[in-house]
């Protein structure tokens, strides 16, 4: 019997094929039955009856992996009871959080819309359109002049895609150094050592802060970057706390050289339009202030670029080297590489979110937080990097303070308070750092206003007094100062720690409902 007999000829049909086609018609013939009455069947037919792993599949984590599931039930207590002040870090939404964990994970997509390796990618494709149509718009861009791709899988490798697009081997970079404020994938290097795969593959050169003003030197950097010659000059940074002259970079770069702009600084300084007119090509990353999963776009731009000299048109050429550097170029291969479509899925979803009045006055919030938070430290005798903020980011220069950026993060930590050592200017070891960066986006999610940042700036206060009595009675190593504070835990930390809690403890958790944790205290 063939399927347009079945067809014709409706149950009867049905059963017609069925007969012909023995116990594996049951698959077909129960399309329309629950997960538990195919379980049922597959148990009282003798040629399936073995088949017990789709219920197993279908179980929760709770029941599969209890002990996977108890450290998360850990994590979700520590951001309920803690405060977030990395300012890489966000909470993400919880329509964000479905999408991720969605079955788009399921599915193998390398290429691009409409032009896949795989079948089977009708809603895969929509769902990475959809991606690009909402970045655009969230960005304010007009699709004639810019493009973007969402397949990147995070911030570092879509620089390094770029670089790839653009460069050749051994051509030459410039960005701001790391210990100055810049980004390690920009192409960090010591003297005596590569450290970062970009200095590597090409040759870097750091332009730098005036250490007197903790703004970058843009003298400097145009008089260095007139003598080395970049092809490609990256305005971008990890903590830096004002607002690159975007202009005045362009006017250093000149026509002839490719600039990708780091948009890490651009959500959180609210400026959603700063870059689109001189930079070339813009990278940002999707899970910090934009609240979105881990991964990154590569904005870039498109249609006429100027004219020749007789008039005829020069057309940007960025769109088609940057997705061959991403795909086949440094995602791919088959079964090894490919978008991560539950990535770009929760990405679509932040991306909409980010176009509200709700994000926006989130984001205005989270402007105003940090500077509560940059006023708060410089009340209580804090030393900032470049005298304040005009971002998300609080970078403060702990050695003032008699103490450094490690011991005080170990502190911070142990007070259930998350932030991260940092360099600055004048620095002269990344492990024992002077310098402690913090930010207001995962603080602001969960509802903090101002009033909520000067009462951190208090307990970051504290913490740091803590660490510099600790080490002065520890001695200047810091394995003896770790040693100490696990062989007796000074009584201010326990006090601080609790006060801490108490007032985390006030506000909403976000992706997630506090009243279904597994741990309360």
């Amino acid at each position: 019997m063939t399927l347009l007999q079945v067809a014709r000829s409706g149950r009867r049909g049905l059963a017609g094929l069925s007969k012909t086609l023995g116990s594996s018609s049951r698959a077909f013939a129960s399309q329309f039955s629950s997960n538990e009455e195919d379980y049922s069947r597959f148990s009282g037919d003798a040629a399936r009856k073995h088949v017990t792993w789709p219920r197993v599949l279908n179980s929760g984590l709770a029941e599969v992996d209890p002990e996977l599931y108890d450290i998360i039930e850990h994590e979700k207590n520590r951001q309920y009871k803690g405060l977030e002040l990395i300012p890489s870090e966000n909470f993400v939404s919880a329509s964000v959080m479905e999408a991720v964990g969605s079955v788009m994970t399921n599915k193998y997509s390398e290429g691009y819309p409409g032009a896949r390796y795989y079948g089977g990618n009708e809603f895969i494709d929509q769902a990475e359109r959809l991606c690009q149509k909402r970045a655009l718009e969230a960005f304010r861009l007009d699709p004639a002049k810019w493009g973007v791709n969402v397949q990147s899988l995070s911030g570092s490798p879509s620089n390094f895609q770029v670089y790839t697009a653009l460069l050749k081997p051994h051509d030459r970079i410039m960005a701001l150094d790391l210990p100055h404020g810049g980004h390690l994938s920009h192409g960090y290097q010591t003297d005596t050592k590569k450290i970062s795969a970009t200095s590597i593959f090409f040759e870097t050169m750091p332009y730098r802060l005036d250490e007197s003003t903790g703004i970058i030197d843009y003298d400097m950097m145009e008089k260095t970057a007139t003598l080395f010659r970049p092809k490609l000059i990256v305005a971008g940074a990890s903590a830096y706390t004002r607002h690159y002259d975007y202009p005045r970079m362009r006017a250093v770069a000149g026509e002839p050289s490719w600039r990708p702009a780091g948009a890490a600084l651009v959500f959180g300084s609210g400026q959603r339009q700063r870059w689109a007119v001189p930079a070339h090509v813009v990278t940002t990353t999707t899970h910090k202030s934009l609240r979105g999963p881990r991964g990154a776009m590569i904005f870039y731009r498109k249609g006429q670029k100027g004219t020749d000299k007789k008039g005829n048109p020069i057309m940007y050429d960025l769109e088609t080297p940057i997705n061959f550097a991403v795909f086949p170029g440094l995602q791919a291969s088959a079964g090894r590489g490919g978008p991560h479509n539950h990535t770009i899925s929760g990405l679509a979803c932040a991306l909409k979110q980010a176009t509200t009045p709700e994000f926006k006055a989130y984001q205005e919030q989270v402007l105003r937080n940090s500077q509560a938070l940059a006023k708060g430290l410089q009340q209580r005798g804090f030393a900032l990097v470049s005298g304040g903020t005009d971002n998300h980011i609080v970078l403060a220069d702990l050695r003032p303070k008699g103490v450094d950026g490690s011991r005080v993060e170990r502190v911070l930590e142990l007070a259930h308070i998350a932030a991260n050592k940092n360099t600055v200017p004048g620095d002269v070891s990344a492990m024992v750092p002077g310098g402690l960066r913090m930010g207001s986006p995962a603080l602001t999610s969960r509802g903090f206003i101002e009033p909520d940042f000067e009462q951190v700036a208090q307990f970051v206060d504290r913490a740091v007094q803590i660490a510099a009595d600790l080490k002065k009675s520890s001695g200047p190593k810091l394995k003896d100062f770790r040693e100490a504070l696990e062989k007796e835990e000074p009584v201010a930390l326990g006090a601080l720690r609790r006060e801490v809690e108490d007032f985390a403890k006030q506000f909403p958790t976000v992706g997630f409902e506090k009243a279904t944790m597994r741990y309360k205290d």
